[in-house]
């Protein structure tokens, strides 16, 4: 069970567990309960050096699937991933998205563009937009609280490939409203920005992340009005001074 072992607790006493591990590994060997969700970012092909672009490509569809197949029959999985150019061509994971959903005979259940900077922004770089995509095993009914479909502003991010807060919130306020979900899923997780918003939201929160210094940070990690984006130690630190 998920409170079984080595959790720790986030705001309202809500769980929290980190493990490290490979992340479709972890799933093959830990089958998805009742009232969990997915929420996470794949990694780039800049984050797996020891894949080329063409065996990215098909790392990443397959983890997409792999994914979809994860999640219980109540549950959804939230993806948010932003393009790059590589090699002078545009990479659009929105659309690798859309092909390992389609592939695995999901349902899109929403795609928002998230603003990682102000539109009008010349980005020379990565581009100034993120996807979130929404997708379920099954079709479901219309939102009952719909949200935007453009959000303007990613929000703060802990650290430079996070999950904005501001959309990581978005995508838990859906959660909460139109879902069975307790337990939000990341099972690549990184520094632990959706485990924490996810906490803040009244979910208990389990994440999965190969590198033991970013799981490390993970189970500390807290958001919140005040010394967003900083491990609980240093957020007393602050409070103190």
């Amino acid at each position: 069970m998920y409170h079984a072992r080595g959790c720790v607790y986030g705001a309202g006493m809500k769980a929290r567990r980190v493990e490290q591990a490979d992340a479709l590994a972890w799933m093959d060997a830990n089958p998805a309960e009742d009232g969990m969700s997915v929420v996470t970012s794949l990694p780039d092909v800049s984050e797996l050096g020891h894949l080329d672009l063409d065996a990215w490509r098909a790392w990443f569809v397959t983890a997409i699937r792999r994914v979809v197949r994860w999640i219980p029959a109540d549950g959804v999985a939230i993806f948010y991933q932003s393009d790059v150019r590589r090699g002078g061509a545009w990479i659009d994971k929105g659309y690798l998205v859309m092909r390992g959903a389609e592939d695995e005979r999901a349902s899109t259940v929403w795609h928002k563009i998230v603003c990682r900077k102000p539109p009008g922004t010349i980005a020379l770089g990565r581009p100034s937009y993120s996807h979130m995509i929404c997708v379920a095993r099954e079709p479901r009914a219309a939102p009952r609280k719909p949200g935007p479909d453009v959000l303007p502003d990613a929000g703060f991010m802990p650290w430079s490939r996070a999950f904005g807060v501001a959309a990581c919130r978005v995508a838990c306020a859906f959660l909460r409203d139109e879902t069975t979900t307790r337990v939000v899923v990341d099972p690549f997780c990184g520094r632990g920005t959706v485990l924490a918003v996810a906490n803040e939201m009244g979910f208990d929160s389990l994440g999965i992340d190969i590198g033991a210094k970013r799981c490390r940070r993970a189970r500390t990690l807290v958001v919140g009005d005040e010394g967003e984006g900083m491990r609980s130690e240093e957020r007393e630190v602050m409070r103190a001074q």
